[in-house]
């Protein structure tokens, strides 16, 4: 064959066979994976042409998901080793972790268990035994899934569009993670397990950490949302992509939407309990959280439940107190950074609130998005009985109600905490779902790429962690923004967008990885979604758009 050449840091190294990336990177086991071209690639991946080799380490984002599911291979397979006997599932967790849960009835984790889960998985680090990456029919794959037991994964292959599936072999023991893997055991070396009942949680580097693994932080609020979500996503079969798909075939697409609607309204109804039981002091009513967590339309709902409870709220968006782009605090890069609290005017706003609450009239301010400016709003004087509705994603943070006492504010952190996983040892991310909402709702309603809404996505993530989660555990409630079918409703208006990706891109990775996860959903119409959905946000078609 012809010589070809190879490109790493800068220096051209000429070939006459194909080679490994792992010949040309060397034998560092700081790398995860490179990019070839701009695409991902296995460290194992064969080059035979002219190329340009990355590597890339945990710190870099593409990585961290190969990590990531390389670790949920290394902990299944210890756990097979020392308990052949139990199943296991895997979901996120608190504090960017992975849970494991013990399926077996009356089965817990216990302190022993996770001493000799952390000692065999140190002993398969020792071993570097390598990962071997089988392609094979489905067919062939459906038999040996069933042969060890691994029915979850057998069943979800009636979904897999290919006519082949992947399995990764490590001396013997098989499974499939639905990712890019590392070549052997002795690159899974930095992780962290921990005894939390009744499960187990790993800890893994993060690259929005630096590629570190972040500080254990406890979330009491968000665990038991998660744990709730958990629990009605069981008792509904929605759990997993299967009985998701098995509820639109089986039982309906009506039925299935009212299912997930219901959950919502049960949800809005406890909200205006407890709103209700305190009225004679709530007088902020704030709801926050991450981007594409559905906030617009949950105030509105929240606001006709309230209705019919003989409280008239009013709505006040942050938004509208937004300082001139060339007052507003920069990023690290000089760029007006839109994501910081100090981007909003908080005197004003303190000072309107209080305004308002004490009975005094008060010109509210309306941002011009076209002028970059703010104008002249509406004038408002309200009762002391009718409550405020505001909602932003600093919604919840002290600062931007801080004249306000405690005792009169209501707060609500709103975002989807999906509890769906592959197989059982493959969660969906609760980011990626917010992500496709996005790339649905920017290209609906703004014009824009999917490429345009993920090179913005580092960028809101930074905020939201430096911004937004801090403030869950403050909430008086945690809504749960997800509607299970909404992957089956979005799959028809995400996939072009996402397959307009050229390869060549740099953000093809991200669409690559979103895909792979969409297409084992089963297609929905979305013509019986209702008006008032929180789906309709992103989609198109609410009944609150001109409200």
């Amino acid at each position: 064959m012809p010589q070809f050449n190879v490109v790493l840091n800068n220096e051209t190294k000429t070939f006459e066979r194909p080679v490994t990336i792992l010949d040309v990177v060397g034998q560092n086991k700081n790398y995860i994976a490179a990019y070839v071209n701009k695409r991902v690639r296995e460290l194992t991946y064969v080059i035979d042409h002219d190329a340009e080799v990355i590597p890339l380490t945990v710190k870099d984002e593409d990585a961290k998901h190969i990590y990531e599911a390389s670790v949920r291979f290394l902990v299944a397979m210890a756990m097979h080793n020392i308990h052949p006997e139990l199943d296991i599932r895997f979901s996120y967790n608190i504090s960017r972790s992975i849970f494991l849960q013990i399926l077996n009835p009356g089965v817990t984790s216990n302190g022993q268990m996770v001493i000799d889960l952390i000692n065999e998985m140190k002993r398969l680090v020792a071993l570097d035994l390598p990962l071997v990456r089988k392609i094979l029919s489905k067919e062939e794959a459906e038999k040996i899934l069933r042969g060890i037991g691994a029915n979850d994964k057998a069943d979800i292959l009636k979904y897999r569009p290919e006519k082949t599936a992947h399995l990764y072999d490590c001396s013997g023991y098989k499974n499939y993670m639905y990712q890019r893997m590392v070549p052997s055991t002795g690159y899974i070396k930095d992780w962290i397990i921990r005894f939390y009942h009744p499960g187990i949680i790993i800890q893994y580097p993060r690259s929005e950490a630096g590629g570190v693994i972040p500080p254990f932080e406890e979330s009491a609020k968000f665990g038991k949302t998660l744990k709730s979500a958990h629990q009605w996503a069981q008792k509904t079969f929605c759990d997993t992509v299967v009985g998701i798909n098995h509820h639109v075939e089986n039982e309906g697409v009506v039925d299935f939407i009212n299912l997930c609607e219901a959950r919502h309204n049960q949800q809005m109804c406890e909200i205006g309990d407890m709103i209700e039981d305190d009225i004679e002091n709530i007088r902020l009513i704030c709801i926050a959280g991450p981007s594409s967590s559905g906030k617009t339309t949950f105030a509105n709902k929240l606001r006709i439940e309230l209705l019919s409870r003989g409280i008239q709220p009013i709505r006040i968006s942050l938004d509208d107190y937004y300082l001139p782009k060339d007052q507003a605090p920069k990023d690290e890069d000089g760029n007006p950074d839109l994501e910081s609290i100090d981007a909003l005017d908080i005197k004003l706003f303190n000072d309107n609130m209080a305004d308002l609450i004490s009975g005094m009239t008060v010109d509210l301010p309306k941002f011009d998005f076209k002028l970059g400016k703010r104008v002249k709003g509406r004038t408002l004087c309200i009762p002391q009985d009718q409550p405020i509705i505001i909602e932003g994603i600093h919604a919840l943070n002290e600062r931007m109600t801080a004249g306000i006492p405690s005792h009169q504010k209501f707060k609500i952190f709103i975002a989807p905490q999906a509890q769906i996983a592959i197989d059982n040892h493959n969660p969906l991310s609760l980011t990626d779902l917010r992500l496709l909402r996005r790339i649905v709702r920017d290209y609906q309603f703004r014009g824009s790429s999917a490429i345009e809404t993920i090179s913005m996505w580092p960028s809101v993530r930074s905020g939201e962690f430096k911004w937004i989660y801090k403030t869950q555990e403050g909430a008086n409630y945690v809504f749960n923004s997800l509607l299970t079918y909404e992957l089956c409703v979005m799959k028809k208006y995400a996939m072009p967008l996402l397959q307009a990706i050229d390869s060549e891109s740099k953000y093809f990775p991200i669409a690559e990885r979103l895909m792979r996860m969409l297409k084992f959903f089963d297609d929905m119409p979305d013509d019986l979604v209702p008006c008032n959905s929180l789906v309709r946000e992103f989609i198109g078609g609410s009944c609150f758009a001109d409200v």
